[in-house]
């Protein structure tokens, strides 16, 4: 991707643009989690792919080594994710280039991402809640609640979290006041690198913000567990997937209407389309009505781990990756 200005977090970016996207079309940012590059995150999750079949723009903002020495995204670094400032701006600046260059529809600006990329995307929603309309976050955690590597290291255990100020640190990010960006929360029951209550901690932080009560709907979709938080018009502003048994990465399906992606480290395949019922949340693909869809009430508790790929392993890479050189 082209100079897209002052870069002050010394980010690299891909941008894929489908032949012919006309004018107005959508933008979604997604950010790769430690370990991973843009490039290999976009083979395993799928996005451009997505794009390509439905129209739109996708941004990879690219952590470089000498940033993180395992590629993730600083989201425990106040520099890197204060308005303005560092990687957070950045990606603000790489947002406003693409939008601009290629008459994307600034309305329809989405971000996601996965580990170190979700609690970016935490970040950048924070930081930038006018840039955005909608915002994913896949095995992630909650904005400003880390500041240094071992807050960083104790919130991914689940430990230490403040629930009583989680809604009122986006509020001190930015001067926004609303509207704010829908979030959807994606989160393995199983994962032993960042723990499920940071789920359930993104989920407070949004719901404070968006003022919604307990859940409108909860059911069990394709095996995992779905709540759902809908404002007076009815529309569903903050909704949890937690993916029974599965353990840390983004949840993908091979089969079905709405396959798409490739499994491997870190993106697992779950029976359930991230990719594909983000997209579709976001209004930017239809709506799929498979069997896997298949929607029941949730009547017992989750069932033991099925998924926990080399938990071992990454927690260490994890750790080291908050560590900078």
């Amino acid at each position: 991707m082209e100079s897209s200005g002052s870069n002050p977090g010394a980010l690299r970016a891909l941008l894929h643009v489908p032949l012919g996207l006309p004018a107005g079309s959508p933008l979604v940012v997604v950010l790769h989690g430690c370990t991973q590059t843009a490039a290999s995150y976009d083979h395993g999750s799928g996005w451009s792919e997505l794009a390509d079949r439905f129209g739109f723009a996708v941004l990879f903002p690219e952590q470089q080594r000498a940033n993180n020495p395992h590629l993730c995204f600083n989201w425990f670094s106040p520099e890197d994710t204060r308005r303005g400032s560092g990687e957070v701006e950045s990606i603000r600046e790489m947002v406003v280039f693409a939008v601009e260059r290629h008459r994307l529809d600034p309305a329809r600006v989405f971000v996601t991402g996965l580990s170190a990329g979700g609690a970016m995307t935490s970040a950048m929603l924070a930081c930038h809640p006018e840039l955005f309309a909608g915002g994913a976050i896949i095995a992630g955690l909650p904005f400003g609640t880390a500041c240094g590597v071992p807050a960083a290291l104790e919130r991914m255990r689940g430990r230490g979290h403040d629930r009583a100020n989680l809604a009122n640190r986006v509020r001190a990010a930015s001067s926004h006041r609303g509207p704010w960006p829908t979030v959807s929360v994606w989160h393995g029951s199983s994962d032993t690198t960042v723990d499920v209550v940071n789920a359930t901690m993104i989920v407070e932080q949004w719901r404070g913000l968006h003022g919604v009560g307990e859940p409108d709907t909860t059911k069990r979709v394709a095996g995992c567990v779905h709540r759902g938080w809908h404002d007076a018009d009815g529309r569903i502003v903050v909704e949890e997937y937690v993916i029974t048994g599965m353990g840390h990465g983004t949840p993908l399906a091979t089969r079905g209407d709405e396959a798409c992606g490739t499994p491997g480290p870190h993106m697992l395949d779950a029976g359930i389309s991230s990719t594909y019922r983000i997209a579709a949340a976001w209004g930017i693909v239809p709506a799929v009505a498979s069997p896997l869809a298949i929607e029941t009430p949730v009547t017992a508790p989750a069932s033991p781990a099925r998924f926990d790929p080399a938990t071992t392993i990454n927690d260490a890479l994890l750790a080291a990756g908050l560590l900078r050189r």
